[in-house]
């Protein structure tokens, strides 16, 4: 579970949902041990609330219109418009909640954000070049 730290591993027999703090340390020293390795990206888990006073880092917010994110979970979940827009509305509760749970914010909010990205308008793939172009600039990578 937590690259090469056994420590955080806990048996599957022993095992007991952990509390919510729990979680976020654990997630805390992954992310901590995969930065020490090299670049890494980070999706969700509060990243930008995790990471928001490291320099080296860039804060990218992808989104799109619910419609276009409707019909993104229809293809990939292979489900229904009427569940794809369930989970769409709850995942993105969820992350809501969350975030201004354990960290006071608005997870939408741009100051928390280097940059945000249309994926609805450049694609996946658009946004993707889009993001590695701007982290290749911010860093002074060729």
């Amino acid at each position: 579970m937590a690259m090469g730290s056994q420590e955080w591993a806990t048996p599957i027999a022993a095992a007991k949902r952990p509390t919510d703090e729990q979680l976020i340390e654990v997630t805390r020293h992954i992310i901590d041990e995969a930065i020490a390795r090299g670049p890494v990206v980070v999706v969700g888990r509060g990243a930008q609330e995790m990471l928001a006073e490291r320099q080296d880092a860039l804060h990218v917010f992808c989104y799109a219109r619910r419609k276009a994110l409707i019909a993104r979970t229809m293809e990939r979940e292979g489900v229904s418009a009427e569940e794809a827009a369930r989970l769409v509305d709850e995942t993105n509760k969820q992350r809501d909640q969350w975030v201004r749970l354990h960290w006071e914010r608005d997870r939408r909010a741009h100051e928390n954000y280097d940059l945000s990205v249309n994926t609805e308008r450049l694609g996946i793939q658009g946004a993707a070049d889009l993001i590695v172009t701007a982290a290749r600039k911010r860093f002074g990578i060729s």
